[in-house]
């Protein structure tokens, strides 16, 4: 048996778990320099607020009926979504983190331990809410695929409560055919659009599709999809876990860049970021990419784009990074420009596991120092240590103009109790 555990609109929930004053109010949280609406609680859902839509254009509506409106403080939806992983551990043998606020979980040696997995379900809701207070959504299915299928009915479908099972065809049939074919995992916009083109409109309808018709029409991916909605398992960890072969870091500024060294800064910042994510995956960089450029809206708009040489040896170290960036900013600034955003990709990686060396090169990549520097900014926050390259100057940092306290990462804005 697997089973999926999901947020109930993550980061508007997040928002309220050290703030009870406004658990009972709509909430939205908005995405980067306040530009778009990206999470809408259930509360704030009912008055039809729409996901993804300027923030500037439903200013007034949200003014209008009360409407809570946060910034995104991603350090501490990150410290949530670690408590709430850790509580969903507990519940099997094996899980995986699918994301910030989704955990897989399989269950191998549970046959005949639990009775009942609606009861289970609640008990790991029941356990998030108490430890966590966030608010989830529990999906069990005989596939990972028929997991997230039942998630969907707890969260969305009248009648389930927070909790779903997919334990037979009949209670699978039951499911799939109240959900449409785009909310199928695995099952992108333009798939739908054809499967839709052909008839197929329901998840059930798709299970009922020969799977070697499906491979030959669409793909191998879609093949297994058709099975797993048929109680055939055919995705492991291991593919979930696929390594991404590309690593971005960009961003909008939340105020203008004029001068070198603050874009230096910048794009240093975000080759850092870079620099973790490899090491994460247990990847090493071979080619990098970096960007800057100002508003499409500008007159006569400026980007540039500069390719880093190949590193002679693939490194992870982010001290690399931040040198290779610093070899090609004269060709990126220009005197004059207002940039408005910069990034830096990794487009060529390889695997640290199996990376060749260069016989007439030192390693230099340095992992305990890296490894030492990714340990105390995860345990005392990120940018607790920085390269120097980072600066301390935030003029470029973006704009987050009604972000919360940092309540669990941030000395200063730990809750108070008095009594």
């Amino acid at each position: 048996m697997y089973a999926l555990v999901d947020a109930v609109s993550f980061y508007a929930s997040a928002e309220k778990v050290f703030d009870p004053s406004i658990r009972n109010k709509p909430v939205v949280v908005l995405t980067n320099n306040d530009g778009c609406i990206c999470a809408v609680c259930p509360i704030a859902r009912k008055l039809g607020i729409p996901k993804f839509e300027p923030y500037f254009k439903l200013k007034w509506f949200l003014q209008k009926h009360g409407v809570v409106v946060r910034s995104s403080n991603y350090e501490l939806y990150a410290d949530l979504s670690e408590r709430m992983m850790n509580i969903i551990a507990r519940y099997s043998d094996d899980h995986y983190v699918y994301s910030i606020d989704e955990s897989f979980l399989h269950f191998k040696n549970y046959d005949g331990v639990i009775k009942d997995w609606y009861q289970y379900g609640h008990d790991i809701r029941r356990a998030i809410w108490k430890e966590a207070k966030l608010p989830v959504g529990v999906g069990f299915g005989i596939t990972s695929t028929l997991a997230k299928a039942a998630n969907h009915a707890a969260k969305k479908l009248a009648g389930y409560n927070g909790v779903a099972v997919i334990d037979n065809p009949k209670n699978g049939k039951e499911i799939l055919e109240k959900m449409a074919v785009d909310d199928v995992w695995g099952i992108g916009r333009k798939i739908s659009k054809r499967l839709t083109m052909q008839g197929i409109n329901t998840a059930y309808q798709l299970s009922l599709q020969p799977p070697k018709a499906i491979r030959k029409e669409f793909s191998v991916v879609t093949e297994r999809t058709v099975s797993e909605l048929n109680g055939i398992s055919c995705l492991s960890w291991d593919e979930v876990k696929e390594p991404k072969q590309e690593i971005f870091s960009t961003r909008s500024f939340g105020q203008r860049i004029t001068d070198i060294h603050t874009l230096k800064s910048a794009l240093s910042a975000h080759g850092v970021i870079v620099g973790k994510k490899a090491r994460q995956q247990s990847s090493t960089v071979k080619k990098l990419m970096v960007f800057a450029s100002s508003s499409p809206h500008d007159e006569g708009q400026y980007y540039k784009q500069a390719m880093v040489y190949n590193f002679p040896v693939a490194t992870d170290n982010s001290c690399d990074i931040a040198k290779a960036i610093s070899l090609v900013l004269e060709d990126i600034f220009v005197e004059g420009v207002r940039f408005y955003r910069c990034g830096v990709g990794a487009i060529e990686l390889e695997s640290r596991a199996f990376q060749q060396p260069d016989l007439f090169m030192p390693d230099n990549s340095n992992p305990e120092l890296m490894n030492c520097l990714d340990r105390i900014n995860h345990r005392y926050g990120q940018g607790t240590l920085k390269l120097g390259a980072e600066g301390q100057s935030e003029v470029w940092q973006m704009k987050r103009h009604f972000l919360s306290p940092q309540y669990t990462s941030n000395w200063r804005d730990i809750p108070k109790i008095r009594c």
